[in-house]
């Protein structure tokens, strides 16, 4: 059964396109929130696309390299393009290191 919280939220996930990130798009769309999903496999994004849109879900890919500040701000604007909104953001890519993020520089 959808869940009525999440039917009309608008989730952004990095990652998504395989592991963990294609099992939450797909959690996400199977509970009726419309998915965007940022990653740098564009082979495997489509496939992630592919399965969603098979089980009769909105999803949208975008490619996007999280290390690369311009393609963070892309992945918004079309998500914000295509669905109108971003109400979840699920920054599931990229490399664990020391420190705190607000101290992390791009490079």
């Amino acid at each position: 059964m959808q869940n009525e919280n999440i039917g009309w939220k608008v989730a952004l996930i990095t990652g998504g396109a395989s592991g963990i990130g294609r099992s939450s798009a797909l959690l996400f769309a199977k509970e009726g929130a419309k998915v965007v999903i940022a990653d740098i496999n564009d082979e495997m994004g489509r496939e992630t696309v592919k399965l969603a849109k098979e089980a009769g879900t909105e999803i949208h890919y975008v490619h996007a390299d999280v290390s690369d500040i311009s393609d963070l701000e892309k992945m918004v604007q079309e998500t914000v393009k295509k669905f109108g909104k971003v109400n979840i953001f699920w920054h599931n890519a990229g490399n664990v290191g020391p420190g705190a993020m607000e101290a992390t520089s791009e490079e």
